[in-house]
């Protein structure tokens, strides 16, 4: 086995007038945040912590945020298409394991639904994605509702390699 493991890190504000989405999922909530793709906090963290885990760079390396091209994108398909340079580099995901830091909502009525979205969009088996929630007990910016951060720890396998 040539195991390899990533880490991604995300954080974005939170606003009114947008929608926020959170793991492929549509959570219903006053505000949203704030991005130039969809702002799916989540999709980010786990495109980075896979990008990194097979050292392709990172997610503002292959999608910036200063490309009309990925303007407003659904972040789904930017998952998508991290985990074809991940195939055409011989890695398959073993599991991915994250945490959203959030005050509102809470998230527990979603995370299945979010599990089974990155499933379905990676491939892979929802039992090899655990996505946890906890607030910062109205702490800094997340607890103060301004702001929504996410972390992620993926391992993958290069396949073909003894």
């Amino acid at each position: 086995m040539n195991l390899r493991i990533g880490f991604g890190y995300d954080v974005h504000q939170l606003v009114e007038g947008r929608d926020f989405w959170l793991g492929g999922v549509k959570i219903p909530h006053k505000k949203g945040a704030l991005g130039h793709s969809d702002a799916d906090v989540l999709v980010h963290v786990i495109c980075d912590a896979l990008l990194g885990a097979a050292n392709l760079g990172d997610i503002g390396k292959h999608f910036p945020d200063n490309s009309k091209e990925f303007k407003d994108i659904d972040s789904k398909l930017l998952l998508g298409e991290v985990v074809q340079m991940l195939k055409e580099n011989n890695y398959e995901i073993v599991n991915i394991d994250s945490t959203v830091c959030l005050q509102l909502p809470k998230l527990a009525p979603f995370i299945n639904q979010m599990k089974d979205e990155l499933a379905k969009c990676i491939n892979i088996e929802s039992d090899r994605i655990s996505i946890k929630a906890t607030t910062t007990e109205k702490l800094g910016f997340v607890g103060n509702e301004k702001g929504v951060s996410a972390y992620a720890t993926v391992l993958i396998n290069k396949v073909g390699v003894s």
